[in-house]
């Protein structure tokens, strides 16, 4: 728990009120606002939170100024040049990164989850063909605490540790059954032999009339593309999932309300919009007519994939996707794709023109990873479910960080009523 540094003072109305700071490990001081309402009977107004700290956490760190994005301290550059999508999980869930032998153990419980019950199978069945695959991980994902009712006391710190390890290894099997449904191919099992990107890929493409090999390019730009939306700090589907985890519910909820919360096109659908903004520019030439209109404030068009919300300055984790499509693209030989040929250009005019560096509207990591996931031969619709096979092991750490705080509270935030004020009931004879 933080303690505080020193007092700021608010006066109002005559009567003044010490507000204690926290100085964090990093980023910003925070006025710690707890009494003030029950000291000075006013609430604070900030809508979307954005000036806000919800909560206490040690797992992600983000400086929006400078670029950076942090996993417990360590750099994501390190972690995607170094490292690989488990061991980030490990470090996420457990606050170190692993010894050999650790990490060996903990690759060996995911990989022996990968299943899911096969009754759930049965499941699939009740939705329609056309589906989308975040509509069917919404009701699957929900339905798991039906299945695995060994592992929703939140109050049992070993039944949260079998549910985070269940649904880190048993996400990229739903999602790729998901996919699987809509496009009317069978159900292909997991094999334990393969990574866990490798396998992920195999469930999608794998089919039973002939062997399918797993290109090791292509699983470790799918490693890549897991690691880098891992986690993002207190994002939408992340406070979502804190949000309903404050009331007790159990860990399969929490994570299908995250996602939900991320099926949402301003948060995890983003880099399908920005790949269907691709598609409808169409060509090079067409580009000026584009540019043109993103300048133009009277527009109503945006171009998708540049700037962050956060981020101020380059996406860190977009560096690194570049090189994965640059990677993945060469190995394809789909280098001269109109798609890809309308990105390069976009990108390169984003870097050099005024506009764009003067707002600081750089590619971020939405604009190179919808290109790779297309090149890989995935829908847009498998987007963000990928995206919520990735961001799983963020919920469940900051689930599980949240469910160990000492004085967890359930949320509840204020508002600021613009209603009628009280009046009597009119009886209907008399409106």
């Amino acid at each position: 728990m933080a303690e505080p540094t020193r007092n700021a003072t608010l006066t109002l109305d005559g009567n003044t009120y010490d507000l204690p700071v926290m100085s964090p490990t990093a980023g910003p001081d925070v006025l710690d606002i707890r009494k003030l309402y029950g000291e000075a009977d006013v609430f604070t107004f900030d809508p979307g939170f954005t000036s806000t700290a919800s909560c206490e956490s040690a797992i992600t760190f983000i400086d929006g100024d400078v670029g950076e994005l942090l996993h417990r301290g360590y750099p994501i550059e390190q972690l995607a040049e170094k490292s690989s999508y488990l061991e980030v999980c490990y470090l996420l869930l457990y606050g170190e990164l692993p010894t050999a032998a650790q990490l060996a153990d903990f690759e060996a419980r995911v990989t022996r989850h990968t299943m899911v019950h096969e009754q759930m199978h049965y499941f699939f069945r009740g939705f329609r063909r056309d589906a989308h695959p975040m509509a069917t991980m919404v009701g699957v994902v929900g339905a798991m605490s039906a299945f695995y009712h060994d592992s929703t006391d939140i109050n049992d710190p070993w039944q949260r540790e079998v549910a985070a390890i269940r649904m880190i290894a048993k996400l990229p099997t739903i999602a790729a059954m998901a996919y699987k449904y809509s496009v009317g191919q069978p159900f292909v099992y997991p094999k334990n032999s393969l990574s866990y990107a490798g396998n992920f890929l195999h469930m999608c493409f794998a089919v039973p009339a002939e062997d399918y090999v797993v290109n090791p390019i292509l699983a470790k730009a799918m490693d890549r593309i897991m690691m880098l939306h891992a986690d993002h700090e207190q994002n939408a589907s992340t406070s979502t999932v804190r949000l309903a985890g404050s009331s007790g519910a159990n860990p399969f909820a929490c994570i299908a309300a995250g996602i939900a919360c991320l099926w949402g096109p301003a948060h995890g659908g983003a880099n399908q919009a920005c790949l269907e903004m691709l598609r409808e520019i169409g060509t090079v030439d067409r580009i000026p007519e584009y540019i043109a209109k993103a300048k133009d404030k009277n527009s109503g068009f945006r171009l998708m994939g540049f700037g962050h919300r956060v981020y101020k300055n380059f996406d860190p984790r977009a560096k690194v996707m570049k090189q994965s499509a640059d990677e993945v693209l060469g190995l394809l030989g789909i280098e001269n794709n109109p798609t890809l040929q309308v990105a390069k250009e976009l990108e390169r005019i984003a870097l050099e023109d005024d506009y764009f560096v003067s707002k600081k509207l750089y590619p971020n990591v939405d604009f190179y990873s919808g290109i790779i996931l297309d090149a890989m031969g995935f829908p847009t619709s498998m987007f963000t479910p990928i995206f919520a096979i990735s961001r799983t092991v963020g919920w469940i750490s900051q689930w599980k960080e949240m469910i160990g705080e000492k004085n967890q509270k359930i949320g509840r935030p204020r508002q600021l009523y613009v209603g009628p004020p009280k009046r009597d009931y009119v009886d209907v004879r008399h409106r």
